[in-house]
């Protein structure tokens, strides 16, 4: 059984009051229906779970809204009575009876008091064939992406590399020993990655060959799921384009020429998006950063994109195990790309599943040159901006010119060496910048640590 952080957010939404129904969101196979398993079992409740595929016959009776009825219905397929204290109602694949996401407002306000879990993928493309909305301020929402590194640490036993990431504090010494075995255990989970069934199955095995198997029927649902996605056959040959094209445009501006020259960009830019909805692909917008909320300055026509997960973009590029355990860590991120994707599905669901997964950067085009910053989050009310190295060392151009326009004073690179604080003075050049000198403190973290990223005190 591999531990979930989440489980921490599944525990305090339970011990809530007044409590609304919770649905997991996220992308097929990332864990949704095993993390409410799990959490369940750990808290010794009583889970009445209901596969809602299987009986869509239900989708009338919940269409009724008659709650009475509808937990009656609930009762007899579940065996249990949801009277009972420490029960749990489970409507797992809620995607199935559409009927049922609506219903869950009458839930709360009629049943307060029974705790309701819904798990669900593709929801967004159910929303679109139904005149109903979600009921919106009447269920929370927990957002679910994959493993995270210390939980695939966690699943391999590694429990004191694991208390080395999850005490680390800003300043602090990680002993070298320790470093390089990190290292080496993120190597690993580059190529595995963080979908629970292939962690699973690599904790069981140590097969790497095993895990890609996984990655592969993983990828293949999803293309199955096309079919759902509401288009044409014509798109769903527009959505696989993209998917095989994805390795050679991940982590740069979105060109829709680049995509596919044979479709129209409103196509592509569809296509784009229902891949975005489907939670397989995180969009990472530009901001100007002109200040908080970083979306207030989101330009949605210049963004990058990244994949859901790490190791499936993996198999997506074709690596094989024998070509990323020869290479050394510098060249097995050609060129960084495999650096940020980790980077960037960390931060897309470092909020413990509270908040959608968003990403943005920042891009300065102009004829005079170019700057971009791999990342901008916020971080105790500042802008913290980030740059993701490949290897030990790199230019530091973009973050100098990010820190002469938004003034901020830290800074954060991702590299390979270990943690390290430094003050950074440099006089900029050019006819435009007259000398002009500028002050600010490098933070130097391994990309392993991005998980404490809010540890941060700026």
């Amino acid at each position: 059984m591999i531990a979930r952080t989440l489980e921490n957010s599944l525990t305090e939404w339970f011990r809530k009051k007044p409590r609304k129904p919770l649905v997991l969101r996220g992308a097929r196979q990332v864990g949704k229906s095993t993390l409410v398993r799990n959490w369940a079992r750990q808290q010794n409740l009583k889970l009445a779970e209901i596969n809602l595929e299987r009986h869509p016959r239900l989708d009338l009776i919940f269409q009724s809204n008659d709650i009475p009825r509808i937990l009656r219905e609930l009762e007899v397929l579940a065996n249990l009575s949801l009277a009972l204290p420490n029960v749990v109602l489970f409507l797992d694949e809620i995607q199935a009876t559409p009927h049922a996401l609506p219903a869950l407002r009458y839930f709360y306000e009629e049943k307060p008091d029974l705790p309701v879990v819904a798990a669900g993928s593709l929801l967004e493309f159910i929303l679109e064939k139904h005149s109903f909305s979600m009921p919106v301020g009447r269920i929370d929402y927990l957002h679910v992406g994959p493993l995270t590194f210390s939980e695939f640490l966690s699943a391999l036993g590694e429990d004191q590399l694991v208390k080395i990431l999850q005490g680390f504090q800003l300043g602090e010494k990680i002993p070298e020993m320790a470093h390089a075995r990190l290292l080496e255990r993120q190597r690993e989970f580059l190529f595995v990655g963080g979908m629970p069934e292939s962690v699973a199955v690599y904790q069981n095995t140590l097969s790497p060959l095993e895990a890609r198997a996984v990655h592969r029927s993983i990828l293949q649902t999803y293309q199955d799921d096309f079919s759902k996605y509401n288009t044409s056959q014509k798109f769903h040959l527009l959505l696989q384009k993209i998917l095989d094209i994805f390795p050679k445009i991940v982590g740069q501006k979105v060109k829709y020429s680049k995509l596919s020259s044979d479709d129209r960009s409103v196509d592509v830019k569809m296509a784009i998006e229902m891949l975005t909805r489907a939670r397989l692909l995180l969009p990472c917008y530009h901001s100007d950063c002109s200040g908080l909320p970083l979306k207030v300055g989101r330009d949605e026509k210049v963004y990058k994109l990244y994949f859901l997960d790490v190791g499936l973009f993996n198999y997506l590029c074709g690596l094989e195990w024998s070509d990323i355990s020869k290479l050394n860590l510098r060249e097995l991120v050609h060129e960084g790309y495999l650096a940020e994707q980790f980077i960037a599905q960390h931060l897309a669901y470092g909020s413990k599943g509270l908040e959608a997964p968003e990403l943005f950067y920042w891009l300065r085009e102009s004829k005079l040159g170019n700057a971009e910053l791999d990342f901008v989050i916020s971080l105790a009310s500042k802008i913290l901006p980030i740059e993701v190295k490949a290897g030990k060392s790199g230019s530091l151009k973009s973050i100098q010119q990010f820190v002469r326009q938004k003034q901020v004073k830290n800074t954060l690179r991702f590299d390979l060496n270990l943690p390290t604080i430094q003050p950074v003075s440099h006089k900029l050049t050019g006819p435009f910048h007259g000398g002009e000198e500028i002050s600010f403190t490098l933070i130097s973290w391994p990309l392993y640590l991005v998980e404490r990223v809010k540890a941060i005190s700026l």
